[in-house]
């Protein structure tokens, strides 16, 4: 009698750096410059569809990025380029919303800090052999940054910076917010006898 269904094997293993998933990130990265600069051509609170419609598309991609590695089997070389690629979008649409002037900068600021700071600590930690893993709280968060700039950039909401404005500050809320989140659950080696293991 069956057990049950034979589990998935991954069509890669954890040191595999070609991949769909990462060839999708690397997509995602290329493709950012030329959506942010459509979007900087425009004057503040332009509608246009064509920058929402590249920005839809890069955020749809997250989602694709993420399916391929969870159907193909997780690497190293993914867990550090999506949450890299992530960033990247992420903070180069609200600079350049920024600068355009749809955006004021100090929210901005304030993700561009924790999500520098939070890399760096991630960084320092994993040096000394603790893991800070992803937490749900981070992907709504970048749910939401995502979701900031495209209300910017929705036409029929660009007009009225009330709402984008709003979306942004959740989004700094949720930020600062998954940061300390992501601390306070950092996981620690197990210990033999008092010390780290190796």
């Amino acid at each position: 009698m069956s057990d049950g269904p034979t589990p998935r094997v991954p069509r890669f293993g954890p040191d595999a750096i070609r991949t769909p998933a990462n060839v999708v990130t690397v997509c995602r990265v290329l493709f950012t410059v030329p959506v942010l600069m459509v979007v900087l051509d425009g004057e503040p609170g332009a509608r246009s569809w064509a920058a929402f419609t590249g920005w839809f598309v890069l955020w749809i991609t997250d989602w694709l990025d993420g399916w391929l590695a969870r159907r193909d089997g997780t690497t190293r070389s993914g867990a550090f380029l999506d949450p890299l690629a992530d960033k990247v979008l992420v903070m180069g649409g609200l600079i350049t919303l920024a600068v355009r002037g749809d955006f004021a900068w100090l929210p901005v600021v304030i993700i561009g800090v924790r999500e520098v700071a939070v890399s760096v600590y991630r960084s320092a930690a994993a040096r000394h052999g603790v893991s800070m893993p992803a937490r749900p709280l981070g992907k709504w968060k970048a749910t939401i940054q995502y979701l900031a700039v495209a209300i910017a950039l929705f036409p029929p909401t660009a007009g009225t910076p009330g709402v984008a404005d709003a979306a942004l500050w959740v989004a700094v809320a949720l930020t600062v917010v998954s940061g300390i989140d992501l601390v306070v659950h950092a996981r620690r080696p197990p210990t033999t006898g008092g010390a780290p293991t190796s």
